[in-house]
């Protein structure tokens, strides 16, 4: 209500009553003597309620960690120990075993430690190219100009050790002092850099896919045809991974098999689509070709999917500018093959 009608006596009417007139609070609109304004309250119910931060979870001790850690380091303490008791044996029985018993645990003590900084190089070179990606998705949807210059420095260091990327390189340096959007600078990038190498990676995966299908079609043992498509999986996503900059070890491929996996679990899993069924049917490949073909076909567009999903892990840019490769292409590419093959 407003001031005026606080001093009005009290009175009945209702609200359809033409001299009833309903304005909001801040309306300062001037009215008739006989016109009787009404200004609604706020509902307690609608009105903003203030939400309280939640309280941070309560972090417990890692007794887990600390258990695999203890483990660890008495598994190293009694393997040293009993490299130390070997020596000394060796040493007691005839001085010339005791020095090619040490000169061999130096040799042993010097290719773990080769193997460990690969193994670490490897972890940081992947985690590098995750991050780049990230990072480059970032700047496509943010256009920061001057974020995308730092990410195509940290781009040209990792295709610096590819001799095939020389004038690309060369092209998208003469670029980087040019006035140019962040988004469109990533997508300079990815014509330049990435065109040739998802070429490459098309070529790779067709290959493997084909490989698969061949194999798979005339293995006697479903064991057999197990195995291949493992082996063939794995060889394929390391050389996606080199491909694309990456030096992966055997942790390197551990996790990046387990990113691949996950990729395909969030996009679908690797089930071939019904429109590619269909299409298989129409061009009638499917009445043509023996069960075990069928087979050995459908493991090859696997193997194609799993490729595709370790292009999308590997790549160290997000496809923006260049269309994505799709299982159809592939598909259509391994069926053209087999038409050949007939």
């Amino acid at each position: 209500m407003n001031d005026r009608s606080q001093h009005r006596r009290p009175a009945t009417f209702r609200l359809d009553d033409p001299g009833v007139v309903v304005t909001e609070a801040d309306e300062t609109s001037r009215l008739g003597r006989a016109t009787i304004q009404i200004t609604p309250e706020p509902d307690p119910l609608t009105l903003p309620v203030p939400i309280e931060p939640a309280l941070p979870a309560r972090r417990r001790f890692p007794w887990g960690t600390l258990f695999w850690s203890g483990v660890a380091g008495l598994t190293l303490l009694g393997v040293g120990l009993g490299v130390v008791h070997l020596i000394e044996d060796l040493f007691a029985h005839s001085e010339s075993l005791g020095f090619v018993g040490l000169a061999l645990a130096f040799v042993t003590a010097l290719a773990l430690a080769v193997v460990i900084g690969r193994e670490a190089f490897g972890l940081a070179r992947l985690a590098t190219i995750e991050k780049l990606h990230q990072r480059a998705a970032a700047v496509l949807a943010s256009d920061d100009r001057k974020e995308s210059r730092v990410i195509v420095q940290d781009l040209l260091k990792i295709a610096h050790q590819n001799p095939q990327l020389a004038r690309a390189r060369a092209t998208l340096e003469s670029h980087a002092g040019e006035i140019i959007d962040g988004a469109d600078m990533i997508r300079l990038a990815e014509r330049e850099l990435m065109s040739p190498l998802d070429a490459e990676a098309r070529r790779l995966v067709s290959s493997a896919a084909q490989r698969v299908s061949i194999v798979t079609a005339v293995s006697p043992r479903a064991l057999i045809d197990v195995m291949f498509v493992f082996v063939a999986s794995l060889r394929l996503i390391r050389q996606l991974a080199h491909l694309y900059g990456g030096r992966p070890g055997a942790l390197g491929m551990i996790r990046l098999l387990r990113h691949v996996i996950a990729h395909l679990a969030i996009t679908g899993g690797m089930a071939a689509s019904d429109s590619l069924v269909q299409q298989m049917l129409g061009h009638g490949i499917a009445a043509k070709l023996s069960q075990r073909l069928g087979e050995g076909m459908l493991n090859g567009l696997l193997t194609a999917r799993l490729g595709l999903a370790a292009i999308d892990v590997t790549r160290p840019l997000p496809f923006a500018a260049l269309p994505q490769p799709k299982l159809t292409d592939l598909a259509m590419d391994l069926l053209r093959k087999k038409d050949d093959e007939e």
